[in-house]
């Protein structure tokens, strides 16, 4: 493999973690995070072994949705930093080999962005047609509500209009028609201008919703949305190379790989939510059959494309592609009691508190989140296996602030507690128990095992790059695949059962003096002429090995 493949695809084999500003660490003692404040921290992501920095929204906002509201789409928000700030955090990362993107929401804006301002004023306002309004709302405007809870309609009249107009989502961020032409020239505008200030990308937010032309007028012969993501695309490779658009769609495969483009030329990347949920459920079972069968299922991305792999993001942990049976199995099991839930389709907890602070499986999990082919997305707090706070609103719970010390406010903030933006979680997940500096000392510790998975990931291209095959194993409990990639071999075995077993797999082919070298000990196991090993796993055990034959050189 050329160096010069691995420059120019960098997020095949990245490790992304996601933060929110606001919640990460505040320099000031204003009780809110800041960019400074991510820039001081830097060094803990470098340590970690993070390659790529996606930022939450840090726009000027109202601040109803966490940001998610925008008033300014170029714009830094004033309590979280300036654009200096925003510069001087890229080239603190850039100089540690971390990439930086952000997210891109412009499906819609805020109510008091100045666009709507003006638009709902006048209809001759330039700004009108930028929006989607009609005299009445159509027959079906109860369908397709995103937050059932606080949401009854996806239409909402404007007495200063005198229409409706359209919003996917809260009654507060009315959506942008993507089918006007100035619309999608201004995004454009938009993503060019963060590109020339050094960023590497973008997190595009509920892209589905952001190419829907459904409300608009005359929707049935506006030219095909997907058309608009490959210009975008096309725009960005243009003015920034080696960029990549991450993708939020959550849709059945089929419906997913449209937006790749037919040649790779749309999305870069997609989450892949059907294994993640598939996951879960396979968890709950203690069985992988369920796993299995959404990789089986998922379809390759293009050449340069690649799914994200995630176990946890900053929204509830949707369970929506499974059947309400399945989706209850996992409430049972990780989510009981309805505080837990949310939506009916989801839970807001973290993982470490769902398998009740069972280090080794939590450990076998993010074993699986490093070793199954996609790119792994880490969400702030997972390295040390932060919980959530249930006291905190809907999906509020898992945005708790970064726990940094077993200080008060976690060593996140010097301000009052009432002041944060969010109330620390106490009690065993509480930064008493759960901190960046207790941990780092600590070899046995879940930011060891994660600082070790990390650097074993980025010494196996065969797990980013490789072809992955399921291995057929006697035992119901045990997940093993192998990666195979320009003649190296990886084989990644895990237990899912609290009981220890032993299987034997077929991991190379028939040959004298082919090895398999333990990648997490200091162990060789022996490769039978028939290539077959046997291997012992623990409960909730995983091991990761390197098939090495005859001649082979390796790094261990």
């Amino acid at each position: 493999m050329r160096l010069s493949e691995t420059a120019d695809v960098w997020w095949k084999n990245a490790v992304i973690y996601c933060l929110d500003v606001e919640t990460f660490f505040d320099t000031d003692g204003d009780g809110r995070g800041d960019l400074r404040g991510v820039g001081q921290r830097i060094d803990h992501l470098a340590e970690l072994g993070v390659t790529c920095l996606w930022l939450m929204p840090f726009y000027p906002t109202p601040d109803r949705d966490d940001g998610y509201d925008i008033t300014d789409f170029y714009g830094v928000d004033r309590r979280l930093g300036t654009h200096g700030d925003l510069v001087e955090l890229i080239t603190l990362a850039k100089d540690r080999g971390i990439r930086v993107i952000a997210d891109l929401v412009v499906n819609h804006t805020s109510d008091q962005h100045p666009w709507f301002q003006s638009a709902r004023a006048s209809r001759e306002s330039p700004y009108r047609g930028w929006y989607v309004w009609r005299d009445q709302p159509p027959p079906d405007a109860d369908k397709g509500v995103v937050f059932p809870d606080q949401e009854t309609s996806l239409w909402q009249y404007d007495e200063a209009a005198g229409q409706y107009y359209l919003h996917r989502f809260y009654k507060y961020q009315p959506d942008l028609d993507i089918a006007n032409s100035e619309v999608r020239e201004e995004i454009e505008r938009v993503i060019g201008f963060w590109a020339e200030l050094g960023l590497s990308g973008f997190r595009v937010d509920a892209v589905p919703f952001l190419l829907d032309t459904a409300g608009a007028e005359d929707a049935a012969n506006l030219p095909d949305p997907h058309d608009y993501l490959r210009e975008l695309r096309s725009f960005l490779d243009r003015r920034q190379g080696q960029s990549m658009l991450l993708g939020e769609v959550n849709l059945p495969y089929p419906d997913v790989q449209r937006f790749y483009g037919t040649d790779g030329d749309e999305l870069t990347m997609c989450f892949d939510f059907i294994t993640m949920q598939r996951l879960y459920l396979s968890l709950a079972r203690s069985d992988p059959a369920e796993l299995v069968k959404a990789l089986h299922e998922r379809p390759d991305p293009p050449g340069r494309g690649q799914w994200a792999m995630f176990v946890r993001n900053h929204d509830e942990l949707t369970l929506d592609k499974l059947s309400d049976a399945e989706r209850q199995e996992v409430f049972d099991a990780f989510g009981p009691d309805k505080n837990m839930q949310l939506y009916g389709r989801g839970l807001r907890r973290r993982l470490p508190s769902m398998l009740g602070n069972d280090a080794d499986r939590i450990r076998m999990v993010y074993s699986l989140l490093f070793s199954l082919p996609g790119t792994p997305v880490l969400f702030y707090g997972e390295e040390i296996g932060m919980g959530e706070n249930l006291a905190a609103p809907d999906r509020h719970a898992v945005r708790t602030p970064m726990q940094w010390t077993a200080e008060v406010n976690g060593g996140f903030s010097t301000a009052d507690p009432n002041d944060l933006p969010a109330p620390m979680v106490e009690g065993e997940f509480g930064p008493q128990n759960v901190n960046v500096a207790a941990q780092r000392r600590d070899r046995d510790s879940l930011f060891s095992w994660m600082k070790l998975l990390i650097r074993r990931y980025r010494e196996c291209p065969e797990l980013s790059w490789g072809t992955c095959t399921i291995l057929e194993t006697e035992a119901e409990s045990v997940f093993a695949h192998r990666s195979d990639y320009d003649g190296g071999t990886i084989v990644a075995v895990h237990n899912f059962a609290p009981a220890d077993t032993k299987v034997t797999l077929a991991v190379a082919g028939a040959g004298v003096g082919v090895r398999a070298v333990d990648l997490f000990a200091d162990r060789t196991w022996e490769v039978r002429e028939d290539g077959t090993m046997t291997v012992e796993l623990p409960s909730y055990g995983c091991r990761w090995f390197r098939i090495v034959r005859p001649g082979d050189r390796y790094l261990v």
